[in-house]
């Protein structure tokens, strides 16, 4: 059990550094990856910035996840969701645009007139506050790939070792504090839990 979001970027950062790990640049998924980014880009002493994606949904049930498209338009599709729901390519197509012009309407909102770090040949460390599905990281390790990065790994603090070992055959590598069996929703592992805001949000991407 967390108690925050900053304990969990802290017990992150100790696993991580334990581990060996150097990253060049830390990108957090917002909103809630920003807090716990922020102590784990510190702790490294690197840039911390941000990595968008949003979910694709099933047909008549939102909330399923499908697939996830990022805001460069990298997609993930989860075709066993999308064969049981029967979602055609048309419609998972049309639906993939929909989600990537999110994402960067998103990703402007939280960058504004910021530049994008260069991953060119860097070490990219993508962290969230926790995975459930791993639809939308998907996305974003494949962003990441794509911007050339040469080695992207995942840090969360907690996920269901089944979704985590789905990163795993994406990411070069992936870190969790904590692997419950009995996962029920990322929450649940912490204390306190509540929602941040996008104003908060963007002051933990404030430079000094």
């Amino acid at each position: 059990m967390f108690q925050d979001r900053a304990d969990a970027g802290e017990q992150l950062a100790d696993l991580l550094q334990s581990e060996g790990i150097a990253p060049d640049v830390v990108l957090a998924i917002p909103r809630g990856a920003l807090p716990l980014g922020r102590v784990v880009a510190d702790r490294f002493g690197v840039p911390l910035d941000v990595v968008v994606a949003s979910k694709i949904g099933a047909p008549h049930n939102p909330e399923l996840a499908i697939g996830a498209a990022a805001s460069d338009g990298s997609v993930w599709r989860n075709e066993e969701i999308i064969d049981h729901v029967g979602a055609s390519d048309d419609y998972v197509e049309r639906e993939a645009e929909t989600e990537a012009a999110n994402a960067r309407q998103k990703l402007e909102q939280y960058r504004g007139e910021a530049q994008p770090p260069d991953l060119a040949g860097k070490a990219v460390l993508l962290v969230d506050d926790g995975v459930a599905t791993g639809a939308t990281m998907r996305a974003c390790i494949r962003q990441a790939s794509a911007a050339g990065a040469d080695r992207v790994v995942v840090g969360v603090p907690v996920g269901p070792p089944d979704s985590l070992a789905d990163l795993e055959r994406e990411a070069d590598a992936v870190y969790a504090v904590e692997r419950p069996r009995n996962f029920r929703a990322v929450g649940a592992h912490y204390q306190s839990f509540g929602q941040v805001s996008d104003e908060e949000a963007v002051t933990y991407l404030e430079r000094d």
